[in-house]
């Protein structure tokens, strides 16, 4: 069966990535307690785009997983979740400003065209830090994380790790990039 279009999955791509997505928050109750698999997938089930955007997340390398229910708002509100930052979105700097800056050594992306690309936010320095107490995460790598405009401005950015049984968020000029350097993102489904 073919994709109807970029963001929607064929049947047979939906049904495999439910099935990681089911497994992956059977396995990790401690992440959402007290939530029902059989209401997020019935959310998924009847948002394509999303479900697009949790397979664009695993498939560069997130393990995205239910963090949060905003009852409120009726959503479930995912995470990546792999034990560090993913793979398919490392060594990359920023932002396009910061892309654009690079006179040599260009990296082939920047943080924050991927995300949008990808469908998803970067996680806030506060979303980074509630994802921390629900295991451990980025213990030999780190993660860009939404930086407030005025540091922009200045030509820096944040970037977070955990070291030490603490979380740290460090500064860095937003051109630069590192290999074990990527960043998380949130989808609110």
């Amino acid at each position: 069966m073919t994709v109807k279009n970029k963001t929607e999955l064929s049947l047979e791509q939906s049904e495999e990535l439910l099935g990681v997505l089911k497994e992956r928050f059977e396995n990790n109750m401690n992440r959402h307690e007290g939530l029902e698999w059989s209401k997020v997938e019935g959310k998924l089930s009847s948002n394509k785009e999303k479900l697009w955007s949790l397979n664009e997340m695993e498939r560069t390398g997130g393990e995205p997983d239910v963090v949060d229910y905003d009852q409120e708002n009726d959503t479930y509100i995912f995470y990546d979740c792999s034990a560090e930052s993913p793979k398919g979105r490392r060594s990359v700097c920023y932002d396009r400003e910061a892309l654009e800056s690079r006179k040599k050594h260009k990296p082939e992306n920047n943080a924050i065209d991927m995300a949008a690309q990808l469908g998803i936010e970067l996680l806030t320095e506060e979303q980074y830090r509630g994802l921390q107490e629900l295991g451990n995460f980025d213990l030999k790598s780190s993660s860009w994380v939404q930086t407030p405009h005025d540091i922009r401005e200045l030509g820096g950015a944040l970037f977070c790790d955990s070291r030490f049984g603490h979380v740290f968020v460090y500064h860095n000029g937003a051109e630069s990039y590192y290999a074990a350097r990527g960043f998380r993102g949130s989808l609110k489904v």
